[in-house]
């Protein structure tokens, strides 16, 4: 998977992926940066007036253990959103249900991203 993260600021979004998700730039491109997410994933940060005009998440990262995840980033400043789900159960900030945990958290464009883990 290599997603196109849509940035109005570069250097404001770069600050959020490296210094709160802990991301390393691979490579700059065309005014964007791209990173390796891991097992062969990547994302490119471009720069473009529509990014967080989406309503819909932007993407999602596998994670082995959600609560680790959660409670590290929330460390790092990285706050989560909270949705109205009746069909999940929430327990700090994660949601549960549909055979997966999910904590969703916007970055500094307003792009919709999470974190999920297969519930076992």
């Amino acid at each position: 998977m290599y997603a196109y993260i849509p940035v109005k600021d570069v250097a404001r979004a770069r600050k959020f992926y490296e210094e709160k998700l802990g991301f390393k730039p691979k490579q700059e491109i065309e005014g964007g940066v791209v990173y390796e997410f891991g097992k062969g994933t990547a994302g490119f940060l471009y720069p473009t007036e529509n990014a967080g005009t989406s309503r819909a998440s932007q993407a999602f990262w596998q994670v082995d253990d959600i609560e680790r995840e959660v409670a590290e980033l929330k460390r790092r400043g990285v706050q989560f959103e909270d949705y109205d789900m009746p069909d999940m159960q929430k327990r700090s900030s994660i949601f549960i249900g549909g055979g997966a945990k999910v904590a969703w958290f916007k970055d500094t464009e307003g792009n919709i991203l999470a974190v999920v883990e297969e519930a076992a």
